[in-house]
């Protein structure tokens, strides 16, 4: 395990973030940083249950893809999506062709159209932020769930949505900045507190 790595351009980064040109700007521009409104939300949601058993990598590089074929992450949108649509997106290489995980954008959608009676995807979402977390020093000390992700989950779970693990929480909670994960030295991590 290993702490910020510094590049040529002499920025302290997170390991993960180094490989690949890619990483290091999603790295450097998103990760960590807050998100607004309902279809940043679920993308976020809907490409954090997407990459679980891949690389992130492998997301980041058919994001675009994402977009296009889920409507922009348009809730209404998306929740319509028919049996046929399915089909249509298992047959589109340019993105994961995973039926249960398609599927599962589509209820996520529907789940999400269901929370704007309650304060909505986004507002659920930020009640589990935690009230302090300990910047990690090295990589060895990130977690992959915290007591919040478990909790949010659950109630998410309740709601109706799926592929809402611990673990995808987890990672969906630093993605958006409810989790400060940037490791101390990172150029990032206070840009994103």
């Amino acid at each position: 395990m290993s702490g910020p790595v510094v590049g040529e351009d002499g920025l302290a980064r997170c390991p993960w973030a180094t490989g690949h040109p890619v990483n290091l700007a999603y790295h450097d521009s998103e990760w960590g940083v807050p998100v607004v409104g309902e279809a940043a939300h679920l993308e976020r949601l809907t490409l954090e249950a997407f990459q679980s058993g891949l690389s992130w990598l492998t997301i980041l590089n058919k994001r675009e893809a994402f977009r296009e074929v889920f409507s922009g992450f348009d809730a209404e949108v998306l929740a319509a999506y028919s049996e046929a649509d399915v089909a249509r997106l298992l047959g589109d290489a340019r993105i994961v062709r995973n039926r249960l995980k398609i599927e599962a954008a589509i209820t996520n959608a529907r789940a999400t159209l269901a929370l704007r009676e309650h304060g909505g995807l986004a507002g659920l979402i930020a009640e589990f932020k935690p009230s302090s977390v300990t910047a990690p020093r090295d990589s060895a000390e990130l977690r992959a769930t915290s007591e919040e992700s478990l909790a949010l989950s659950k109630e998410l779970k309740r709601r109706g949505f799926v592929f809402v693990g611990p673990t995808t929480m987890y990672a969906l909670m630093q993605a958006i900045g409810l989790v400060n994960d940037h490791l101390e030295g990172c150029h990032r991590r206070s840009r994103t507190s």
